[in-house]
């Protein structure tokens, strides 16, 4: 598509602010769980992942203070170890003639059951209004949101102000397109889970992607995007038809500096495209209901900036005067992200064969099968002790592969003018993310039901590839039962095998 019939706009001074009447969509607001009659509520001990320890962020002049008397054993990663000038010992206590001192906390948090809002705005669809685009994003925040989530609840909106536009042209989606504005995101992605719970069985029927709108910057360097391997090509197309807005770049595409400045480590040719993690409201969608989803935006140089986050990352520093004098004076990054977001959905939503691309996921999943098997190889000797093989595992993607090529020989073939020819393989196509999740989800995690990409058990920002296998193998050489722990290695190994070839088999001919 050419970006410009979005007619998306430039927020030059501010975030632009959009009447409700404009958007020419139904809104409706939605109350929390707490107004179901049939809903249960767990007692406070019995839910899952509620700290049961105080934690509470302090200054760096406060930390510092704890850690240059801290006692016990150093750091045991360099990793670890910040840019105070201090030892980064681990304790516990303090050293010498401190060791008898203890730190008192006095933590005031409110627990209590309160309401939640999220506003939910849909345009139906033409052709196909049972086939769902959703488009969401969070509007709460820690403190002030310049960034998180401000940039993308703006960024929202200004792609539906300009869908409105669009509808007010008379045009209309093939399909259906859900905007949603979530609550409650930071107290543990409440409010768009809330709505996948509430409509999950709708959602598993009809969803085809889920595109994520949360902060639309936490670096001016270069676009970064997160998406699973469907979507590679598409926003491959899409971005070389933006303009890029980083300097250097005036008469370049978004996609020409996104390569220049950050390429993939498989193809040089190609930019880094990396695994939905987690962290913000695509994980109900894509990691427990196996909704195709994707997240862009601008970010840092990840070369030279070592720090995990922006630096005032859910601070009272993170305001909008951050983003105008420093990350995006001109708003032109957080317009090219908004561009490729909305392009995104209009692409999904207005296209007659849904442009997924199945031979990017074999591919994928071969580079996978083989990262997951060189791990092992730090282990050849326990494995043939332990009969460990990955062979079953490299002959479901072989299959997979062949399914894979075989259905976009298939797809190319089809007829577009046969309604029911196109809507077979479109649903093949939506269905195919959704082959991948085990119901009963992942060991300690049944929240995580995908067995290719789930968060890292290490660090749920960043995503896992066959999380499965790789959790069994993690810190393996020092587990008090080798026998056992192998042992859960060969079944999530077979696991991964079956998932991938029933996934295989979705992708044939119908009978």
């Amino acid at each position: 598509m050419a970006v410009c019939r979005l007619s998306l706009v430039a927020a030059s001074g501010g975030y632009s602010q959009v009447a409700a009447h404009k958007l020419h969509i139904a809104l409706a607001s939605r109350r929390g769980a707490q107004t179901l009659e049939y809903a249960f509520r767990l007692d406070v001990e019995d839910g899952v992942g509620i700290p049961r320890i105080p934690v509470h962020p302090i200054g760096y002049n406060d930390a510092e203070i704890l850690l240059r008397y801290l006692g016990g054993m150093a750091s045991p990663d360099e990793s670890w170890k910040g840019r105070l000038n201090v030892s980064y010992n681990i304790g516990p206590g303090f050293l010498g003639h401190d060791s008898f001192r203890k730190v008192r906390m006095h933590v005031y948090n409110i627990n209590k059951i309160t309401r939640i809002y999220n506003v939910i705005g849909t345009i139906r669809g033409s052709v196909e209004p049972d086939r769902y685009v959703i488009l969401g994003g969070h509007r709460d925040s820690w403190v002030f949101g310049g960034i998180d989530p401000t940039s993308g609840a703006a960024t929202l909106q200004e792609v539906a102000q300009s869908f409105g536009k669009l509808l007010s042209s008379g045009w209309r989606p093939r399909r259906t397109i859900i905007f949603a504005s979530w609550d409650a995101e930071e107290f543990g992605l409440l409010g768009s889970t809330e709505w996948a719970e509430e409509n999950v069985k709708t959602l598993q029927e009809r969803s085809i992607a889920y595109i994520n709108s949360d902060s639309s910057i936490e670096g001016n360097y270069t676009l970064r995007v997160d998406c699973t391997p469907l979507l590679h090509q598409l926003v491959y197309k899409l971005t070389k038809e933006i303009s890029s807005p980083d300097d250097g770049f005036e008469s370049k595409s978004l996609y020409e500096s996104w390569l220049a400045k950050d390429p993939s480590s498989k193809s040089k040719t190609l930019p880094r495209i990396s695994k939905l993690g987690s962290g913000s409201d695509f994980e109900a969608y894509f990691q427990r209901l196996g909704i195709a989803s994707g997240r862009v935006r601008y970010t840092k140089n990840r070369k030279t900036d070592t720090y995990s986050s922006y630096p005032v990352y859910h601070t009272i520093y993170e305001t909008f005067e951050l983003v105008e004098k420093f990350y995006d004076p001109t708003f032109k990054k957080q317009l090219a992200v908004a561009q490729l977001r909305g392009a995104l959905v209009y692409e999904l939503a207005d296209s007659k064969v849904i442009p997924f691309n199945i031979q990017d996921y074999a591919k994928t999943l071969e580079n996978y099968a083989r990262s997951i098997y060189n791990l092992s190889r730090k282990h050849e000797q326990a494995c043939r002790h332990h009969g460990v093989s990955f062979e079953s595992l490299f002959s479901a993607v072989k299959n997979f592969s062949e399914a894979a090529s075989d259905f976009h020989r298939r797809l190319s073939q089809v007829d577009l003018n046969n309604p029911m020819a196109v809507r077979i393989l479109n649903d093949q196509l939506m269905f195919l993310e959704r082959a991948f999740i085990d119901p009963l989800g992942l060991p300690g995690r049944p929240f995580y039901r995908h067995i290719i990409f789930a968060p890292s058990s290490h660090n749920k920002y960043a995503g896992e590839s066959f999380p499965g296998i790789f959790d069994a193998m993690f810190d393996i050489e020092n587990k008090a039962d080798p026998h056992s722990a192998w042992k859960e290695v060969k079944k999530h190994i077979s696991i991964a095998a079956f998932t991938i070839q029933a996934a295989a088999g979705t992708l044939k001919e119908s009978l």
